[in-house]
């Protein structure tokens, strides 16, 4: 008979779980606001009423996560792995395209964004693969090893075009690699191996891309070479942070998300409509919250009872640092906008989903850094 050992419970990880709870709670609130009609004429988009059970699917889940040992993931690592690969695959070939992307699979009524999940499957199977091969790492980390981890995931991931995981994947591995020991010589040969092939392989980089991620880059660079075109979006997100002032405007007084100058104002864009209502204060508060976050998320990693636990830790939490850094960076022009939502914040059920799943992966990892034995 399964039984759940009662110290799963007094060891677990109440300030994290919370954490990402508030963050959710505050996160519907705002989609609330940013999708009411303007003026209160029609009917109120039910986004934040389907935000609303994706995350109590998301709680669930999180707690099954819990349940089991995180052990097993490292198992089931590269089957898993090999799973998100096959998935991958199957949303190039038979994926729906959406806004010039092929990036969902269709099931039935329900669509879902495989790379949503592949970046914690990534975690997994790459910690699991650096636990394994000792200490030796500058010699142990073969071509095939890269091409398996590094090129071919990046490869499939860029033809969706998927640019915000892109750069995700490329930051864990690189993360993960550093947090598992490599020398400084071999980091400084990457870079330098880097820099030289920046001219050749921007070149490619650039063929590849469609027209309008050519534009949000542009956009990046100049905002204003086309402010009703490609610069619209940076320009009205800027608008509506400097708007919101010290204090804000207040909630559901926000004026740029319900009038429809701000575009994707519940997805990419969310903080603009937050702190256009809560101001530079609000704001404050609500990155206080994330660093809560991260710091938890780091102090996990030192506690881990095993290196696969410390490396899962590390790349969950800077899974979590780089989406953050990038859609706040986007909102606020600092960096090109590439549709990455806010951890815990932005709607969209599968991005709630597989966050909440790797939270359950960090929580596991923390609640079992003493040994937990079932009868």
């Amino acid at each position: 008979m399964f039984k759940i050992d009662k110290r799963l419970f007094k060891n677990f990880d109440w300030i994290t779980f919370s954490v990402i709870v508030l963050l959710s709670i505050i996160g519907i609130i705002t989609i609330y606001s940013a999708t009411r009609p303007p003026l209160g004429t029609g009917a109120h988009p039910d986004f934040y009423l389907k935000q609303i059970l994706w995350l109590l699917i998301s709680v669930a889940a999180l707690f099954v996560v819990v349940t089991f040992d995180y052990a097993w993931l490292q198992r089931f690592s590269y089957l898993l792995y090999s799973i998100g690969l096959v998935l991958l695959v199957v949303v190039l070939i038979a994926g729906k395209t959406s806004m010039g992307a092929q990036r969902w699979i269709s099931l039935g009524p329900l669509a879902f964004q495989p790379s949503e999940f592949f970046r914690v499957l990534f975690i997994v199977g790459f910690s699991s693969y650096l636990a394994g091969i000792g200490k030796n790492l500058d010699y142990k980390i073969s071509l095939r090893s890269l091409f398996i981890f590094a090129i071919i995931p990046l490869a499939l991931v860029v033809k969706q075009p998927d640019l915000g995981t892109a750069i995700l994947l490329m930051s864990l591995f690189v993360t993960l690699i550093i947090a598992k020991g490599v020398s400084r010589k071999i980091v400084a040969l990457v870079l330098i191996i880097g820099l030289i092939s920046i001219p050749f392989v921007g070149h490619i980089f650039w063929e590849g891309l469609k027209d309008y991620q050519k534009s949000r880059l542009i956009a990046f660079m100049d905002p204003e070479v086309d402010p009703a075109g490609i610069g619209y979006h940076i320009n009205q997100s800027k608008i509506s942070i400097g708007s919101g002032g010290v204090f804000g405007k207040g909630y559901l007084k926000g004026t740029q998300g319900p009038l429809r100058f701000l575009p994707e104002k519940h997805t990419d864009f969310i903080f603009s409509v937050f702190a256009e209502e809560w101001g530079f204060v609000g704001s404050i508060l609500l990155l206080g919250i994330y660093l809560i976050l991260f710091l938890r998320g780091l102090d996990t990693a030192t506690r881990a009872k095993d290196e696969f636990g410390r490396l899962l830790a590390v790349g969950i939490t800077a899974m979590f640092f780089v989406y953050f850094l990038v859609n706040i960076g986007m909102t606020l022009g600092m960096m090109p906008v590439v549709g990455v939502p806010l951890p815990f914040f932005s709607y969209g059920g599968t991005s709630l989903l597989s966050n909440f799943i790797a939270a359950g992966i960090l929580i596991s990892v923390r609640t079992r850094r003493f040994e937990l034995f079932y009868p």
